[in-house]
């Protein structure tokens, strides 16, 4: 797969590697300074990557461009994607915060699923980043930033899965149940971050 993404995205290739991992250090440092004070870890984990040729050329050809590298770097907001899977709802706001604090890369757009969700249910925190890339006409691409709780990762990645497979039967069935799940879930988020206010309380 990483070969693949060498060839087509060529020169380009590496200095996407290394903005991915700029960017990977930056949210870290963001939540090891978090974590230092409040005195308790608030991210389950960080994950990146670098969008696959094939995904990336189907994405520009649903929105009519270019399949190319550089339509890709002009018109695609996720060539590197990055995820942050937290404990509590809490907390995904109060990271967003810290990003716009932080003031290193500028955040040019913010979709908030956990409290406006998608009509299939999905939730999640999407922050989309403008950062310099010299490599780009324009001297800066854009990258995004999802933010979600444990619950709703699984959720998400549960349906991800099914998005992906063919030949499935009762399809509006396991979509209904799906959005039910979502709802659970997203009430049990809630009601343990409401126990941990409790307990932070005293």
């Amino acid at each position: 797969m990483e070969g693949n993404q060498s060839a087509y995205y060529g020169q380009y290739y590496i200095p996407l590697q290394n903005l991915e991992q700029e960017i990977l250090q930056w949210l870290r440092k963001l939540v090891d300074a978090y974590a230092k004070q409040a005195g308790e870890t608030p991210v389950e984990h960080i994950r990146s990557r670098i969008k696959t040729a094939e995904g990336m050329q189907e994405k520009l050809h649903k929105k009519g461009f270019e399949t190319t590298a550089d339509s890709a770097l002009a018109n695609v907001s996720d060539i590197v994607g990055f995820r942050l899977v937290t404990h509590f709802v809490g907390e995904v706001y109060d990271i967003v915060e810290r990003m716009k604090q932080d003031g290193t890369f500028r955040i040019v757009k913010e979709k908030d699923y956990i409290a406006n969700p998608k009509p299939n249910g999905y939730r999640s925190y999407h922050v989309i980043l403008e950062c310099p890339f010299s490599e780009a006409e324009s001297g800066t691409i854009r990258v995004e930033v999802q933010l979600r709780t444990i619950a709703m990762d699984c959720w998400a990645s549960l349906e991800h899965e099914m998005k992906y497979k063919k030949h499935i039967d009762n399809v509006e069935l396991i979509e209904r149940e799906l959005k039910r799940c979502a709802g659970e879930m997203a009430s049990t988020d809630l009601t343990m971050q409401t126990l941990r206010d409790m307990i932070r309380k005293g």
